[in-house]
């Protein structure tokens, strides 16, 4: 871990947190080598954010770099009684989001339709690690993928992603629908292919 010269001889006294608080300090006073240090503490964790939201690791770095530009200039605006993970990870994906704006041709305006929706096979689920998992969401439709993100893994309502997005509710809900859908047919196929062997 990457801490500023002044915790270093009392590392094991430092929590984490503290040492982030310490990393903060220092940036607000200025301090380019508690930059340097803030950018390579975070970096992994803001990163592994902007990747959920990216379709390659290049357009990933962009978000990143791009989001650290924002914390740099903003982050005399965070309330240093709170999380400043929980902050950046806001900043990260608003990055994302507006990129995602910027970018999309059209997310189509359709209302939910009518999406079989079949009980998943836990058994089969169980067997593949979080990381299988990410790695088929990741190669999903941006739109369905970006929705799956913000709904699933984030936490928004549907109402929430239709504003982040400036999309319909309905279109929100077919979007997720849709991701579920093709996420349970790539986990299916998986299982059949390690069968196969």
């Amino acid at each position: 871990m990457v801490i500023l010269p002044q915790v270093a001889t009392k590392l094991k006294e430092h929590t984490p947190e503290e040492i982030e608080k310490q990393l903060v300090e220092g940036c607000l006073r200025g301090h380019n080598r508690s930059q340097e240090l803030f950018y390579r503490h975070f970096y992994g964790y803001a990163m592994s954010i902007a990747l959920r939201y990216s379709n390659h690791a290049e357009e990933a770095k962009e978000i990143t770099n791009d989001s650290f530009i924002k914390i740099f200039n903003h982050l005399s605006k965070h309330d240093g009684e709170k999380s400043v993970r929980a902050w950046m990870r806001r900043i990260v994906i608003n990055t994302a989001l507006d990129r995602y704006r910027r970018n999309k041709k059209t997310m189509g305006d359709t209302d939910l339709q009518e999406v079989r929706m079949e009980t998943p096979d836990h058994n089969i689920i169980d067997q593949l690690s979080a990381e299988d998992i990410m790695k088929m969401v990741q190669t999903l439709p941006v739109a369905y993928r970006t929705v799956f993100n913000l709904y699933e893994i984030e936490g928004f309502s549907h109402d929430e992603v239709s504003k982040m997005l400036d999309i319909p509710v309905g279109t929100s809900k077919s979007h997720l629908a849709r991701a579920k859908m093709k996420l349970r047919q790539m986990i299916k196929d998986n299982h059949s292919i390690k069968h196969e062997r």
